[in-house]
């Protein structure tokens, strides 16, 4: 059975996405790096909401990726429980 070139087209590009999914995912957790290390400056309610976006975000983007369980890498990056209490509590602006 012959293969039908444009399978190889096709895996090319999947294998392109898988990298820019883990690009994508390397620059979330930077950013939930750099959230939390901001938040150790001081535990206001602006550095609290910055901190649970970007955990946000991050649980987004691994779960776009079928990582559903969040626990290990919650745990990997300290992320403490009054931020996660916030994951995905949109507030209103006055």
């Amino acid at each position: 059975m012959t293969k039908d070139p444009r399978d190889a087209g096709v895996g090319a590009i999947e294998k392109e996405l898988q990298g820019e999914r883990a690009t994508a995912l390397g620059e979330a957790g930077r950013r939930l790096e750099a959230a939390l290390a901001d938040l150790a400056n001081g535990d206001d309610e602006e550095r609290l909401d910055e901190a649970a976006t970007a955990a946000w975000y991050f649980v987004i983007l691994r779960e776009s990726l079928h990582m559903f369980d969040h626990k290990a890498a919650f745990e990997i990056y300290k992320v403490p429980p009054q931020v996660l209490a916030r994951v995905g509590v949109i507030k209103r602006r006055a």
